[in-house]
């Protein structure tokens, strides 16, 4: 593997695996994602890691020890939908991984996921199995859950880790911190939409694949040590902002069609409801705002649901039969129970 120079977009990388890792100001965990990439098993990959106009020595430290990264440095941050699509406009590998630079892999990370995904040419896309690093004996991912008031979450985060499971699992999509994709299904459905610019972006993605009749699997042997929200920040008005926004768009876009005129005064409900905590209880108007922008941008989003009818493929009620059902609101507060407290965690 070559080093390629700064700023480089021109020559494509061509082999089987592309990993792509978007890093903003990450130069703290380069070190050690960097190097457990570089200590896989399966050696058929290339890693393109592109910075978002980081000013903490990221690049320095990257060009500088990791020379075999293929490093496309950007003078301002594009956001994690634009840089990983970036990344993956310059190759034509069979797969392409998604990264966190907040992430340390297990040797055997990679071979796990290509080996399920060569399982049946459908699965699109396949979850790692993401640990909270400063308790590894916890799940923080295992990919996408989808209710029907249009809340995504970590499926089976909080749960207690059982390295004895070996079998993957189908779920509604990976979480883009560690996923595989599969390039016939982005060539097929589209790649991160970058107007989300960060969270949820990956709930877009795993959507528009399951209206194409995509599959994907969770693989549990596909182990990642995971920082969380080490960039972003847990409960930050930044992330919180754009969660907001992005869920208006995510809802608009891909809702089946007449399930959300059903379900469209459940998800108001759910979605006022958790207002008055947000802006009483913890004085952030982050949400608000951007829901208010996510409604000022209702018109594109609902331009992009109109164009994707070219590749849905099945029917609404089958993609609708894939969410799960409202949580009760004390199942809602448990479900995201094990995330408290890592807003300190990330910031540290």
């Amino acid at each position: 593997m070559v080093a390629n120079p700064l700023n480089s977009e021109d020559s494509a990388v061509s082999c089987r695996v592309v990993v792509v890792v978007p890093n903003w100001n990450g130069k703290k965990f380069l070190e050690r994602c960097l190097g457990s990439l570089f200590a896989q098993t399966y050696r058929n990959f290339e890693v393109i890691l592109v910075d978002n106009g980081s000013t903490d020595g990221s690049v320095d430290l990257v060009w500088e020890q990791f020379p075999q990264v293929h490093l496309i440095a950007n003078e301002v941050n594009r956001g994690f939908a634009a840089a990983n699509n970036q990344a993956i406009r310059t190759t034509d590998s069979e797969f392409v991984v998604t990264l966190n630079n907040d992430t340390e892999v297990a040797p055997h990370w990679l071979s796990e996921l290509v080996q399920a995904a060569g399982t049946d040419e459908r699965i699109g896309a396949c979850a790692s199995q993401m640990l909270f690093a400063h308790r590894p004996e916890m799940i923080n991912s295992a990919g996408i859950a989808l209710d029907r008031v249009g809340i995504a979450w970590d499926w089976r985060g909080g749960e207690p880790d059982d390295q004895a499971e070996r079998e993957p699992v189908e779920v509604f999509g990976p979480c883009a911190g560690a996923a595989l994709y599969r390039r016939a299904m982005l060539d097929e459905i589209g790649l991160f939409d970058e107007d989300f610019f960060a969270y949820l972006e990956d709930v877009d993605l795993a959507w528009r694949a399951q209206w194409a009749g995509w599959r994907a699997l969770s693989v549990p042997t596909a182990r990642v040590l995971h920082y969380h929200s080490g960039t972003g920040v847990e409960g930050s008005p930044f992330k919180n902002r754009l969660l907001g926004r992005n869920k208006v768009w995510l809802i608009a876009k891909n809702y089946p069609w007449p399930q959300l005129l059903w379900y469209l005064p459940l998800i108001l409900l759910y979605d006022v409801g958790s207002l008055p905590y947000t802006l009483i209880a913890r004085g952030d108007w982050a949400p608000l705002r951007g829901r208010l922008e996510g409604l000022a941008g209702l018109r594109g989003a609902l331009r992009k649901r109109r164009a994707m009818s070219r590749v849905r493929r099945v029917p609404g009620q089958r993609v609708f039969s894939r969410m799960a059902a409202p949580p009760k609101p004390g199942a809602l507060w448990r479900r995201y129970a094990h995330l408290r407290g890592e807003s300190v965690r990330g910031a540290g």
